[in-house]
């Protein structure tokens, strides 16, 4: 994440550089195998230049889950992705189907769930100063995620990944 990002304040978990995604389909448990079937589905796409935008609050208004930066440039270009591949994805593996549309963004950071409603508040609020708007992003691999083993340093860990490449 850029310098720029200032800390969060308490309650407020800044994802490690090595974390930041965007998510294509969320398996849940599915199981190893499941997921290795899923990663076989995933197909081809050329990379995707893209920029950064606003920092926003995802999930329910009032219980927000998840502050993410949205896309700006390239936003097309990687919903279009995501709703080519997320539903043979998410069959292969034998994952619920994600019925909302795709939305391009890149989550950040995540309040605690004992954050009070002053401090998701101040979220927002510290969200909202953060400008991400000159900061571009080349989508260039593709990868399979876990959960990390020690979730107190890292949330996530790749289990594969390849470049993208021509379709």
């Amino acid at each position: 994440m850029p310098a720029r990002v200032p800390a969060p304040p308490p309650e407020v978990r800044l994802f490690a550089p090595e974390d930041l995604h965007l998510t294509i389909a969320f398996l849940g448990a599915c199981g190893e195998a499941r997921a290795r079937e899923a990663w076989a589905a995933t197909g081809a796409f050329s990379p995707i230049d893209a920029g950064l935008a606003e920092v926003v609050p995802m999930g329910p208004e009032r219980r927000y889950s998840a502050l993410s930066t949205l896309l700006d440039r390239g936003r097309e270009d990687v919903e279009r992705a995501i709703g080519t591949l997320r539903d043979p994805i998410c069959a292969a593996a034998g994952a619920r189907r994600d019925d909302r549309p795709p939305k391009a963004h890149l989550t950040i950071a995540r309040p605690t769930r004992r954050a009070s409603p002053a401090e998701r508040r101040a979220a927002i609020a510290w969200a909202a100063a953060i400008d991400l708007r000159s900061v571009a992003v080349r989508i260039d691999r593709i990868a399979l995620y876990t959960w990390s083993e020690d979730r107190a340093a890292r949330l996530f860990r790749i289990v594969e990944e390849r470049p993208l490449g021509p379709p």
